[in-house]
């Protein structure tokens, strides 16, 4: 996709929220031992770590696909 190709800078500020983000909520989310809401933030953060790492691979995806 050529959006994040020309942007650069957004790309890598977004990456750079959702990774700080995802990462406190892993590890807050770790804190919560024993509480369903604990596994809800983490399963959150872990979906916010994934979107950082898709957003970071977007430039380098083949365009025939």
């Amino acid at each position: 996709m050529r959006f994040w190709k020309e942007h650069g800078n957004l790309r890598i500020i977004i990456m750079i929220v959702f990774f700080a983000a995802g990462l406190a909520m892993v590890i807050g989310g770790w804190k919560m031992t024993g509480k369903m809401t604990g596994l809800g933030i983490m399963i959150l953060g872990l979906v916010l770590l994934l979107s950082a790492l898709m957003i970071y691979n977007k430039p380098f995806e083949d365009p025939k696909r």
